[in-house]
Order: structure tokens, then C-alpha cells, then sequence
């Protein structure tokens, strides 16, 4: 559990791109807005952040917007990146790579969603670290760094790095990381907020 001092926001940031896969990012944003706005007292703060500060358009159309851009965000402690069709195009982007590198460098905690992993591996920060991403893409996942053990579960939480499954385990890591930063109780009232009780029909 961690504990910040009177006025001092460690700040949760969520990366939205082009093609994103919306519950990616919505997911974990519900579960995160929902506990850092009902118990400010936490400490903790969550924001979108795009590359440019604009709108993304989402895999299936829905329009994001972000509250901040690379060169106005705040220092993050926590990064989330989101998965989706969008994250292949990235993981080949020079520049971007480069960002994640820097954000690596000085956020203490990276997490992703889905096909988020998959950038992480290509800027090499999950270099002989346990991780997962969507089943289709654990192949890759290996191809893009050998050493990386992957594995197939839900998320897999190693220390510094948090990496999830696909599309709706982010909601499942994101309950994690509030269990995790302020308390298992503080992540069950959350979850009866959210009324989040998975009950497949198949």
C-alpha cells in the first residue's frame, strides 16, 4: 500500500493512439477514475495523454480524447499502455520506442493492456521478465525478445512491470493495481461500485 503527503499527486497515466482497442483503455480508466475520484484522499490522479494532445479514433470508431500531450503531461509514476490494431504500427516507430525508453527511465511502475506489450517488448523493457498479452499475440510476443518468459494468465505482475491479457483482463489488472497501491478493501468497494461480477453466458 502506498501513502502520499498532503497535496502531493502521484499522477496515473493512460496513452491513447490511433486504433486503439477502446476497453484497453476504458476499462482501466473506469476502475481508476473510479477510485481516485470517490477516495482523493489516496493521493492518486489518472489522465490520457495522446502524442499530440488531439481526439484518437478508436478501433471501432469511438473518439477519444486526451487531457495532455507528450510535451504538457506530468511526470508519471504509473504508465498504461493500451493494446489494439494501432500498437503495430508503433512497435516499429522509432520515435515512439524511443518515448516508452524515456518514460521506462523515469516512471516507476509500467503497466500494459493487450497488444501494449508488444511495444514494450520492442523497446526492450521486458528483456528476461515474465509477461502476457492477448493469446493471439503470445507468439509474437516471443519472436519480438526471446528471453521474455511468456505466460498465459489474466495479468502478470512483476514488480516494476504489469502486463495483462487481452481487452477486458484490463479491468481485472487495473482492480489489481488499486488492491496493490491502497488495499484490498479499497479494490473490493471499487468493484461493488462498478458492480464488476463476470457471469459468461458460455
Amino acid at each position: 500500500m502506498t501513502t502520499t503527503t498532503a497535496g502531493e499527486a502521484r499522477h496515473i497515466g493512460i496513452f491513447l493512439f490511433d486504433d486503439v482497442e477502446e476497453l484497453d483503455a476504458v476499462g482501466p480508466w473506469e476502475v481508476l477514475a473510479n477510485w481516485t475520484l470517490r477516495f482523493p484522499d489516496d493521493g492518486y490522479e489518472v489522465s490520457c495523454v495522446s502524442r499530440d494532445g488531439r481526439s484518437v479514433r478508436a478501433s471501432k470508431g469511438l473518439v477519444l480524447g486526451a487531457h495532455h500531450s507528450f510535451a504538457d503531461a506530468p511526470s508519471f509514476d504509473i504508465l498504461l499502455h493500451p493494446g489494439g490494431q494501432g500498437t503495430r504500427t508503433l512497435m516499429r516507430d522509432d520515435a515512439h520506442l524511443d518515448w516508452v525508453r524515456a518514460q521506462r527511465a523515469t516512471t516507476p511502475l509500467m503497466t500494459s493492456v493487450c497488444t501494449g506489450s508488444l511495444v514494450y517488448a520492442a523497446a526492450g523493457i521486458l528483456r528476461a521478465r515474465p509477461a502476457t498479452t492477448h493469446w493471439e499475440s503470445l507468439g509474437l510476443l516471443a519472436e519480438l525478445d526471446p528471453t521474455i518468459v511468456t505466460r498465459y494468465d489474466r495479468f502478470v505482475d512483476d514488480g516494476d512491470v504489469i502486463t495483462s491479457a487481452g481487452v477486458s483482463a484490463g479491468i481485472d489488472m487495473a482492480l489489481h493495481l488499486v488492491e496493490r497501491l491502497a488495499g484490498v478493501d479499497r479494490a473490493l468497494n471499487v468493484r461493488r461500485d462498478l458492480q464488476y461480477d463476470p457471469q459468461p453466458p458460455v
